[in-house]
């Protein structure tokens, strides 16, 4: 890391971590305030997602919400009244484009439905506006590509948003992966199935959702398995669970499961589900092994070691996009690029993956990836 960065984080109170695939920013423990002028970031959807974001806002040393994005006018003077919202700051799905006047809006929070994400990304990126995209990042690879082309041209930032990539019991996983503080990684296993409630919501819309419970909270289990790995895997296999509703789950999966491996020899398994609810990671290494249940959730998140105490494997709760919009803060501030495990490539990475896995599954063969 070059001095001027340093002094940077240094001057913001910040530490560093260790985060997938490179160092990066943390914001576990800083206690420096920052002083100088606050992003301004513009809320796209304003669904329940929107308004976990907007918790995570409330005080922040780094951000003001200055602007909304709707399809829903009845939602906007609930939000007007609180964030105090200039009326040339709220807009709709069909005058969006105007984000290029609003010059107090620098980074937009992409919170639609999943087929949504690329043109609202594409959009923002000719607005001149830095873009915070839900995961998946899109439902295509192409999309995928097409989405990092469009900020690279705009020369603006494109993060995707991995919370748990912020959060210290991954990052404890992640550390104890790259320092092999217990020996080689073997096996990873991620479950994460949810009640996903009525038939008739966009998750259940093959057109907005791109997919079903993969798409939507098995990427978790496979963010995890690549970060406890620190891998990228080789091939995998998968099936498709039973269908439960033929009604409900007429367009997309409700259960799959899937299989991957690693170069190293790690093997993983993953399963997510739209019925009951499990939300686990277990990672097994040379001599212990250690878990979390619940994982990926809001939390608060548990973890478990087995032989041997639980001991620098326990943290205090925090709100889960409090921590992440605080960490990102100084990465869009920076001039520097975003580190690759939040950006856009990694949003990539997923998009191949989640891809081969249906692929997998629909065959009944091995897919390389």
């Amino acid at each position: 890391m070059d001095k001027k960065r340093r002094a940077l984080l240094n001057g913001l109170g910040l530490s560093l971590a260790s985060l997938p695939f490179t160092s990066s920013l943390s914001l576990a423990e800083h206690h420096a305030k920052y002083k100088g002028k606050k992003l301004g970031i513009a809320l796209v959807g304003l669904g329940r997602y929107a308004n976990r974001i907007a918790d995570g806002l409330v005080n922040s040393q780094f951000w003001n919400l200055n602007g909304i994005v709707t399809g829903s006018p009845e939602k906007i003077p609930a939000w007007k009244e609180k964030w105090k919202l200039k009326d040339s700051n709220i807009f709709n799905y069909d005058n969006y484009d105007q984000l290029i006047n609003a010059k107090d809006i620098d980074v937009v929070y992409i919170c639609l439905p999943n087929s949504m994400h690329a043109d609202f990304t594409i959009r923002a990126a000719k607005a001149g506006k830095h873009v915070i995209c839900e995961k998946p990042m899109a439902v295509s690879v192409k999309e995928a590509e097409d989405m990092i082309a469009a900020c690279d041209r705009a020369g603006v930032k494109l993060a995707i948003g991995y919370r748990l990539h912020f959060n210290p019991y991954h990052q404890k996983i992640i550390e104890w992966s790259q320092q092999k503080t217990f020996g080689n990684i073997g096996y990873v296993d991620g479950v994460f199935s949810i009640n996903v409630g009525p038939a008739g919501q966009w998750r259940l819309d093959k057109k907005l959702a791109g997919g079903g419970s993969l798409m939507d909270v098995g990427i978790y289990c496979v963010q995890a398995a690549r970060y406890a790995t620190q891998e990228e895997p080789l091939s995998v296999t998968a099936q498709f669970g039973p269908i439960t509703d033929r009604e409900k789950f007429k367009e997309v999966e409700n259960g799959i499961s899937w299989q991957l491996k690693f170069p190293s020899g790690a093997y993983s398994t993953g399963y997510s589900a739209y019925q009951n609810y499990i939300d686990t990671l277990t990672v097994g290494t040379e001599q212990k092994t250690f878990s979390l249940s619940p994982a990926y959730s809001y939390g608060p998140l548990k973890s478990s070691v087995f032989g041997g105490d639980n001991s620098g494997f326990s943290f205090p709760f925090k709100h889960h996009q409090q921590t992440q919009m605080e960490a990102m803060g100084p990465l869009f501030l920076s001039k520097d690029p975003l580190p690759d495990h939040i950006s856009g490539l990694e949003g990539l990475k997923d998009m191949k993956i989640l891809m081969a896995i249906y692929k997998a599954a629909r065959n009944g063969k091995p897919v390389k990836i």
